[in-house]
């Protein structure tokens, strides 16, 4: 079943469980702390899902999706400018941060529990997503706006991006969109941009 199709129980049983693979882990969340989170015996669990790893599977599929949803909306709508898109992703990602926390806190943290099988579902959604990144920043790249290796570049940006969900309160001073903006700042500014981040 894919999550398009999936019913609104299913749904809410995956947000469920993303909450508790945040709260205890998914080596320490058990089956009976799951079905008594979603309010149903052990056994009517397995209606829904074949097993553990299917739980696991199904929040990671929810939190990659959404966040490939809104990169793919952020950037059909930034039009053709490096630095708006690159922007306007940062922001995408942080927004997939702020409506899917607890799925994409899984998606980063417990992807190494991902059987073989699952990881092979699911590795079309990470490639797609990576892909998004990394043609706006080959875009930065080519306009000037940043410097430094391609790779390491997308991995720093997301690094960080991916590090607010540990610190980022949204009711505090600044918004989603003027936190993005100034971590892409910071990236683009003269002393990164020129390759002096660090020296004297």
């Amino acid at each position: 079943m894919t999550l398009v199709n999936a019913s609104p129980r299913r749904k809410e049983l995956i947000r469920i469980a993303a909450r508790l693979f945040v709260e205890e882990g998914f080596d320490r969340t058990t089956v009976r702390m799951l079905a008594q989170a979603m309010g149903i015996k052990s056994g009517s669990l397995f209606h829904h899902f074949s097993d553990k790893q299917a739980i696991l599977c199904a929040v990671i599929e929810t939190g990659m999706q959404h966040a490939l949803t809104l990169a793919r909306s952020a950037l059909a709508d930034a039009g053709c400018s490096p630095s708006v898109r690159l922007d306007a992703l940062a922001r995408a990602h942080l927004e997939t941060l702020l409506t899917e926390r607890n799925a994409h806190v899984v998606a980063l943290y417990e992807w190494r529990r991902l059987d073989a099988g699952s990881r092979d579902h699911l590795i079309h959604l990470r490639d797609a997503y990576e892909s998004l990144w990394q043609k706006v920043v080959d875009e930065a790249l080519e306009a000037g706006l940043i410097r430094g290796d391609r790779l390491l570049v997308r991995r720093f940006v997301l690094g960080a991006l991916n590090w607010t969900v540990r610190w980022y309160d949204p009711a505090g001073p600044r918004s989603p969109e003027a936190l993005a903006r100034e971590l892409i700042a910071m990236l683009s500014g003269p002393a990164f941009a020129t390759g002096h981040v660090g020296r004297p």
